[in-house]
């Protein structure tokens, strides 16, 4: 007799990361299309919204869409593996985009902070930024494996290049703001000399992050250690310095963290090379010739053989 089957049989249940899968699978991509949408819409509005939006503005609003390009620069890896859809085409399309919204969009900035400079020499280091951009990300493409290590970068990040020179166009409104007349005298005084320094410093800035972008200095990679090591003794200092910056001077928070950070870390080996006890000679044996070389007997039997 055959067991009794109810008509009414339960559904499994599809457990929610395969669902995820199933269901978005081109969020990734779409992701990573974000980010480069962020670079041209900057562009944008650098080239066509600056008479309506003022020169100041325009750039704070071109810094904000670099910084949400690196958001999605930030999740996009995360949310690949998440669903399973990591690719070969994902990593040359999140290269593409990234030239884009960190090799073009922060030259378009840096030409309009700057003040005071032949156009030609400013054309020059945005040609050199973008190129070093392109050469970081190509070289990231063919020596980054899946079996390396992704808690160091070798030179520095292009979101952290671009991160720079858009954190002074973040400043700049405020820096603006500080030099109105109705402001104390002290407070017009370094507002002027922060605009002063943006207008002629961001050029040279960008000219030194192109060079350390193709350079071989170990930068940590922040996100990931954040999320995959060790809360350390460390990692709660660098919270609290990050806090407190922000709570003390917030409106020049993002450029002082960003130059710290670019910068920082080759004074740190600059300093670490400079300590290390200099390699001391190896004493070479003088030369000697060949024939004192030989044995007496040897020497005798050459004699005889050319005097015969």
């Amino acid at each position: 007799m055959r067991p009794f089957r109810s008509r009414f049989r339960p559904r499994l249940k599809t457990p929610f990361r395969a669902r995820f899968r199933t269901r978005f699978p081109v969020l990734p991509t779409l992701i990573t299309l974000g980010n480069g949408t962020c670079g041209l819409v900057s562009i944008a509005v650098l080239t066509t919204a600056r008479p309506q939006l003022g020169d100041p503005a325009a750039a704070f609003y071109a810094g904000a869409l670099i910084y949400l390009g690196m958001l999605f620069d930030g999740i996009d890896g995360y949310v690949a593996r998440a669903t399973n859809q990591t690719s070969e085409f994902g990593i040359q399309l999140d290269s593409l985009c990234d030239a884009i919204t960190f090799g073009v969009a922060p030259v378009f900035i840096m030409l309009n902070l700057s003040a005071g400079f032949y156009l030609r020499f400013l054309w020059s280091i945005g040609v050199m930024f973008a190129l070093c951009v392109l050469l970081r990300l190509a070289r990231y493409n063919v020596d980054t494996h899946d079996h390396d290590d992704h808690g160091y970068f070798r030179g520095l990040p292009s979101p952290a290049a671009a991160g720079t020179v858009a954190s002074f166009a973040i400043a700049m409104p405020t820096l603006r703001q500080g030099t109105d007349a109705s402001l104390p005298g002290m407070v017009q005084w370094w507002s002027q000399l922060g605009v002063d320094l943006v207008e002629t410093g961001t050029p040279i800035v960008t000219l030194v992050l192109a060079g350390l972008m193709v350079s071989r200095i170990r930068y940590p990679h922040v996100l990931s250690q954040w999320l995959n090591g060790r809360r350390n003794f460390y990692k709660l200092a660098q919270v609290m310095f990050v806090v407190v910056v922000l709570a003390t001077i917030h409106e020049l928070a993002l450029p002082l963290l960003f130059s710290l950070f670019a910068f920082g870390y080759p004074l740190i080996a600059l300093w670490n090379r400079s300590l290390r006890p200099s390699a001391r000679p190896v004493p070479t044996q003088p030369d000697v010739p060949a024939s004192d070389t030989l044995p007496p007997a040897s020497q005798e039997n050459t004699d005889f053989r050319e005097g015969d």
